[in-house]
């Protein structure tokens, strides 16, 4: 059946619009996840490993400052669309389900509220940037020590 122009951008419009909302649906999802993971990190009946590895994945995931900078191209989101889910999806795996599941209801009236933030994990993070910095300088002062 051919269709007219205006039919084919409305059909595009119906299903980019389709997209975007699965997006947010995810996006929602996942936010839940981050949170419901935060109180099990919290959980006496959670394993020590799968307290260590949540604290990472949630610390990195509500800190203001990223490991790899958004603004590198690429590998700037590259956290954000992958390491994160990953890290939660492996992190969910790690709690024991009657516990998940509390604290997944926890984490829906948490989202209500508002969003807590990591500023002990953006520390790390900063941390982490002033160390390689610190290496780097250690590397040039030596590189140009040996050719002088």
């Amino acid at each position: 059946v051919p269709q007219t122009p205006d039919q084919r951008l409305e059909a595009s419009v119906r299903l980019m619009r389709q997209a975007v909302e699965g997006w947010k649906r995810r996006v929602g999802q996942l936010r839940r996840e981050t949170y419901a993971l935060y109180f099990a990190c919290r959980d006496p009946r959670v394993p020590w490993y799968a307290k260590f590895f949540v604290a990472c994945v949630v610390g990195y995931a509500f800190s203001p400052i990223d490991l790899i900078p958004d603004p590198i191209p690429i590998l700037g989101y590259l956290d954000d669309l992958v390491l994160i889910p990953l890290g939660i999806a492996l992190a969910l795996k790690m709690i024991p389900p009657a516990v998940l599941e509390e604290c997944r209801e926890k984490a829906q009236a948490l989202i209500d509220q508002g969003k807590p933030s990591s500023w002990v994990a953006a520390s790390v993070v900063v941390l982490i940037w002033l160390g390689f910095a610190a290496l780097a300088v250690m590397l040039i002062v030596r590189a140009l020590s040996r050719s002088a």
